[in-house]
């Protein structure tokens, strides 16, 4: 759904130009990451690196596979390995036998990476707040809509090749 600018909008936005789409997604992705690790030092986190983010925000808390987590976080089977191992050395995550093939393993976050997985998505609602308040909640809501119709769609059309 598509919200017609305001006036005030319409005149600012024809003063100004768009940055393509590929570089207003990898700043906002920066600025994201910046605000998360920021936070994360605060709160006694500070050995989180902007790496590790693509691990701890596709983790999840109930167990899985690493070369689940490799796809679910578009790295490599190596890159995943790798980071999963500074997070197990950190204290984030513990590895566990797969109950359903023991030869497999579960990553899953120790209480010590629940903690902080709470406490970052807390910080991921403080920043959708935040955010909405410049946009307005309404285009800001919007926003998220159309980038979740649009990465729907490119998936379903990646799906049929």
């Amino acid at each position: 759904m598509s919200l017609p600018p305001s006036r005030d909008s319409a005149t600012e936005n024809s003063a100004r130009r768009r940055l393509p789409v590929g570089q207003l997604l990898v700043r906002l992705l920066a600025e994201f990451r910046r605000e998360l690790l920021e936070e994360a030092d605060l709160r006694g986190y500070g050995d989180l690196r902007p790496a590790h983010l693509q691990i701890t925000g596709n983790i999840g808390t109930k167990g899985i596979r690493l070369t689940a987590l490799a796809a679910r976080a578009q790295l490599s089977l190596a890159a995943t390995s790798e980071l999963v191992n500074e997070l197990q050395a950190l204290g984030y995550l513990m590895r566990v036998p797969d109950p359903a093939d023991a030869r497999a393993k579960l990553i899953l976050p120790t209480p010590r990476g629940l903690q902080m997985l709470s406490e970052a998505s807390d910080k991921v609602r403080e920043l959708e707040h935040l955010w909405g308040t410049y946009a307005g909640e309404q285009h800001f809501e919007a926003a998220m809509w159309t980038l979740q119709d649009i990465l729907d769609a490119t998936r379903r059309r990646a799906g049929n090749r």
